[in-house]
């Protein structure tokens, strides 16, 4: 079997460490898109919070609504700066004894660092658990069928400005359902299930599950046309969360306070946030190169906005994600380098 490395490709990328491709990214891509195929995700980092207090604790520390998580439930969580932008983002995953934080390569050093600067006198433990757990996700609406007991997620929709208090039910904002899977855990998410596995057992679970590989190649094609936005593409350091697609599953409106809450609360009721993520249609007639992340996209040579993830889709040709100025019309005439882009109106 082929296998092409994220680094044998880009050796400067921060996906390096997983398979970029099997040899057939358009056939992976479709593979994910209508059956079921088995992605390498162990590049991203993990953080266990174990102790009592884990659950109120995280509560006041992030976005999300956790004081009520209970035992083999996940959700979605960002830590925000004071000013409300957007630092990190994670998937929570509780077990009854232990939150494990899963997140971007690269960013685990940062949440750690945050979280044990909160720690003060509350009985909690947070460590890197990257070495312990490796992350392998199940693409497709197959996924579905090899976990039958694992509910279907649930994301709740962002309620309007000027909601009325109480009316946002007191639980977090998504819930993804979790069991045991081969001394880890198994989380349904929208695009499939989550594996958090050891690590020491990574190679021998992928060949137990006899599922067809595809590479992070594929996995982020699926990504880019669900419009799933990434920590670090998607974000820059001005990103607060009304900007990007993060609002519905990582940020509960009505649970208090918390870091950053009053520009959140501020730019919902006034329901003009600066920028917007947009799904792009590149051209590709100068090139068939996708632009690389943070590519400036431009309107009459102004630079309006900057492009996350570019990939090539295997039905949408050329697309990108990317963040515009709120301003930019949606029948604009944009240019990325020497590509015409157009914005996707859903």
């Amino acid at each position: 079997m082929t296998i092409v490395m994220v680094e044998d490709l880009d050796p400067a990328s921060a996906d390096a460490g997983v398979p970029a491709h099997f040899g057939d990214p358009m056939r992976e891509q479709r593979l994910l898109e209508t059956g079921v195929g088995l992605v390498d995700r162990s590049n991203r980092e993990v953080i266990a919070v174990p102790g009592e207090e884990r659950a109120s604790w995280l509560h006041t520390l992030t976005t999300q609504h956790l004081a009520t998580l209970g035992a083999y439930q996940g959700s979605e969580l960002l830590v925000l700066s004071p000013n409300g932008h957007i630092e990190q983002h994670a998937h929570v995953t509780e077990d009854g004894t232990t939150a494990w934080l899963d997140t971007e390569p690269g960013a685990g050093a940062g949440l750690l660092k945050y979280l044990e600067m909160m720690r003060f006198f509350t009985r909690v433990e947070p460590r890197d658990a990257t070495a312990e757990l490796a992350v392998l996700s199940l693409v497709g609406p197959g996924a579905a069928g090899l976990f039958p007991d694992l509910a279907a997620p649930q994301v709740g929709a962002v309620p309007g400005p000027r909601f009325t208090a109480g009316s946002v039910p007191a639980r977090a904002t998504s819930l993804y359902a979790v069991r045991e899977f081969e001394g880890g855990l198994a989380r349904r998410v929208p695009l499939g299930v989550d594996l958090l596995v050891p690590r020491s057992r990574k190679d021998a679970v992928i060949e137990q599950l006899g599922v067809q590989r595809a590479g992070l190649w594929a996995y982020e094609a699926v990504r880019v046309a669900h419009r799933i936005p990434r920590l670090g593409w998607e974000t820059d350091h001005r990103t607060i969360p009304a900007e990007v697609e993060l609002m519905a599953p990582g940020v509960h409106l009505d649970k208090g306070c918390y870091r950053g809450q009053e520009t959140v609360a501020r730019v919902h009721n006034l329901g003009r946030p600066p920028r917007r993520q947009v799904l792009l249609h590149l051209d590709g007639v100068a090139t068939d190169h996708p632009p690389a992340r943070g590519a400036a996209v431009e309107l009459d040579g102004r630079a309006v906005g900057f492009v996350g993830t570019a990939v090539r889709h295997h039905e949408l040709g050329m697309v990108a994600l990317a963040v515009l100025k709120r301003n930019v019309p949606d029948d604009a005439r944009l240019t990325v380098g020497e590509s015409a882009a157009a914005i996707d109106v859903e």
